[in-house]
């Protein structure tokens, strides 16, 4: 499985965000480019343990059993849920929010696994760093092909 860690597969992410474009158009979801590029930001910041979101109630029910799943090779499922306080629907301004994205990745790369946060995720509790990082590049992977890219 692919990981955030692992320098081909960041820099490979970060070509496919150059990719976007302030007109893409999503093949699902809600969000529009710029506020999909928001979202993944503030996952890496839940990630970086710069901010934090509460369990939900069913990730506290069924997190850890359904965690397994999503460590795998196969796609997240279109039209998921998402944490409620990532989502977001404010206009966003495209060019800042791609920059922003990219270096959020460079820094969480560069600090490497040991800065992780130890701060559970909101649905599936504890990761371990290994865990984090194929988690970042999974939900990166996920909007990307939301976008085509």
């Amino acid at each position: 499985m692919n990981s955030i860690f692992e320098q081909y597969h960041m820099n490979e992410i970060i070509d496919r965000i150059k990719q976007l474009r302030p007109d893409s158009q999503p093949d699902w979801g809600k969000m529009n480019v710029a506020q999909m590029l928001a979202h993944c930001s503030a996952f890496q910041e839940i990630a970086m343990g710069n901010s934090s979101s509460s369990r939900s109630w069913l990730g506290l029910v069924i997190g850890r059993f359904v965690k397994p799943t999503v460590y795998n090779d196969k796609p997240l499922p279109k039209n998921m849920s998402t944490i409620a306080s990532i989502m977001i629907v404010d206009e966003r301004d495209f060019d800042v929010e791609k920059e922003t994205l990219i270096q959020k990745i460079i820094t969480f790369q560069n600090n490497g696994p040991e800065k992780c946060t130890a701060r559970p995720h909101p649905f599936f509790g504890k990761l371990s760093p290994e865990e984090w990082g194929k988690c970042i590049y999974k939900h990166l992977d996920h909007h990307l092909k939301q976008f085509g890219v």
